[in-house]
């Protein structure tokens, strides 16, 4: 079976989880949930799709316990 392609962290999500002090949060995550997060972003054909993207993410970080819209118990917070 193929492997997914591997991303590497763009400087401006990178910039967008410091900002938001949830780089840890990311972190934490699984890599093929980091993997998949940043792929879905990165493509994005516009720069406001992008944005919405990276918000998105950084909103379901900030929550836990949910991960592309769907529900993730293990990255929970209390």
């Amino acid at each position: 079976m193929p492997r997914r392609p591997r991303h590497t962290m763009p400087a401006d999500v990178r910039s967008a989880l410091t900002e938001r002090d949830l780089l840890d949060d990311y972190t934490a995550r699984p890599e093929y949930q980091k993997n998949d997060y940043i792929g879905w972003i990165e493509r994005a054909k516009r720069p406001a799709t992008r944005s919405k993207r990276i918000e998105q993410m950084l909103d379901e970080l900030d929550r836990g316990g949910v991960y592309m819209k769907m529900e993730h118990p293990p990255s929970a917070k209390p």
